[in-house]
């Protein structure tokens, strides 16, 4: 059977009235969402399980989305957080050993509306010109309720993110020989950095987002990590007071993403909104202090304002070498460092997993 003629007609229409024809896959009804893409030539189980996506269609601009299928082990999340998903062409027998099925049932099994047979490059560079904008994906005749519908997708925001995303109850991973104690917080954390403190001796407690500095300090931990997670940091007043408190410990510190973010907020800094951000697998950042270029993983549409961060309290030591945008802070006020990309990185590449090793010598220092 061949792939563009599978599913019933579905559309994507942008904020601007731009409508594209495709046909359906996964599952069926209208979902509105911020379209954004990402570059990621592997990893689309990743990205589908990664709640950093909330609230957001996502186009994969690598065109043959599910050659290898998915399988239970590459999760990093319980479930799919992506409002929708387009893609140019979705494999319909992939083939690898670790394989237990296809995209397209595993969309029908997380209720996530998707469409292929759309010009993807051509949504890309739409994107990448006007930047990122509200849209919607349906089933039904768009053309009947356009309308309609653009009034509901310009009104359109994502809001509680954090809220929506982070688990209520505190969760321990405990490793076969333990070696410290790390509060990670779910901002809406991918598993991978879990494991990978888990590998390196860590007993891990994952605790809510909005858990306080007096919680953190019963439990005792050697180390703190603030995760990646959804939305708008700024929008996080609650958390970014309770990071406030947090530092007071003198707890070592380790933020990734949004952490990155709402740490650089609780020190007087600032963030922006991208124009498209960045998202994908092949992000290169520049390590200010060695020189070296490492190829990152990254999912963001907020970035830090590097000129932002006053110099008594912290200075950039990463920088995007495409766009010179803040991609890590060393903190020199309180005992702490952050990064704006992913060093867990599931999907590849392994590039900046030393941070990691650098966190565990911190706790070591400690």
């Amino acid at each position: 059977m061949s792939l563009f003629n599978m599913g019933e007609k579905a559309y994507l229409m942008l904020a601007d009235g731009q409508v594209f024809e495709g046909r359906s896959f996964g599952a069926k009804g209208t979902v509105i969402g911020e379209v954004v893409f990402t570059t990621g030539v592997t990893g689309f189980q990743e990205t589908l399980t990664d709640p950093s996506y909330y609230g957001q269609i996502v186009t994969q601009t690598f065109p043959l989305i599910g050659n290898y299928g998915v399988n239970s082990q590459d999760n990093e999340s319980a479930k799919s957080y992506v409002s929708g998903y387009i893609v140019r062409e979705w494999c319909n027998a992939p083939s690898n050993f670790r394989c237990e099925g296809n995209v397209n049932d595993f969309l029908i099994e997380h209720n996530i509306i998707g469409i292929h047979n759309i010009d993807t490059r051509r949504l890309t560079r739409i994107i990448r010109e006007v930047g990122v904008m509200n849209g919607v994906i349906t089933t039904e005749d768009v053309y009947a309720k356009k309308d309609e519908l653009l009034e509901k997708i310009r009104a359109f925001s994502v809001r509680d993110a954090v809220r929506s995303v982070t688990n209520s109850d505190t969760l321990t991973y405990t490793p076969d020989e333990k070696k410290f104690r790390v509060v990670l917080f779910d901002f809406g954390y991918k598993r991978n950095i879990r494991q990978e403190l888990v590998k390196r001796g860590c007993e891990v407690i994952v605790v809510p987002a909005y858990t306080t500095a007096e919680e953190v300090k019963a439990i005792a931990p050697d180390g703190i990590m603030f995760s990646n997670g959804p939305g708008d940091p700024a929008e996080n007043v609650e958390i970014i007071d309770n990071i406030k408190e947090i530092e007071k410990l003198g707890i070592p510190i380790f933020g990734i993403c949004l952490g990155h973010q709402l740490m650089a907020l609780a020190n007087g800094g600032k963030t922006e909104k991208l124009k498209y951000g960045h998202r994908g697998a092949n992000q290169p950042v520049i390590d200010i202090e060695s020189g070296l270029t490492y190829v990152t993983s990254q999912n963001h549409g907020y970035a830090v304002i590097g000129d932002s961060i006053d110099p008594s309290v912290g200075h950039v030591s990463h920088i995007n070498a495409n766009d010179k945008t803040c991609e890590g802070i060393r903190y020199t006020s309180v005992n702490a460092f952050t990064v704006q990309f992913h060093p867990e990185a599931h999907g590849g590449p392994l590039d900046t997993s030393y941070l990691f090793d650098d966190f565990v010598k911190t706790m070591s220092k400690k």
